[in-house]
């Protein structure tokens, strides 16, 4: 089995990690993670926002996440173990997690149901678009 790549700190870019956080799915699973103390399974992630997700979709999800540098996973047997790097990330980017996540957080709060499933809100057509 080949190992899993986690970039050192140093090599972790904002870009990266605003990247990996553009998908509503991954946010929210990072917004999860970083608000445990422990290890987090893959498995408890089958369902985000109460949206069914295929554990193929899930896989990548994950590896988005870790090659951004935002979490360490770790193979315990069958099953992937998944942490987050906040507290690296914080001495690189102090600040930047902690606004990502509680943009998100306020985000979850003041948008449709819709959104919370993953969905982006429909765009308004202009006028001239009639």
């Amino acid at each position: 089995m080949r190992p899993l790549f986690h970039p050192s700190v140093e090599d972790v870019t904002v870009e990266a990690i605003l990247h990996a956080l553009s998908d509503p799915v991954r946010v929210a699973i990072y917004s999860d993670i970083a608000g445990q103390q422990c290890s987090q399974n893959c498995s408890s992630f089958l369902k985000v926002s109460e949206k069914p997700i295929p554990k193929s979709t899930l896989s990548q999800h994950f590896k988005a996440l870790r090659e951004a540098g935002l979490i360490r996973g770790e193979r315990r047997g069958v099953e992937m173990h998944n942490t987050s790097r906040c507290m690296e990330i914080e001495k690189r980017f102090p600040g930047l997690i902690a606004a990502i996540v509680k943009a998100h957080q306020i985000q979850l709060q003041n948008q449709p149901d819709l959104t919370r499933l993953g969905k982006r809100p429909a765009r308004k057509r202009s006028i001239a678009a009639r």
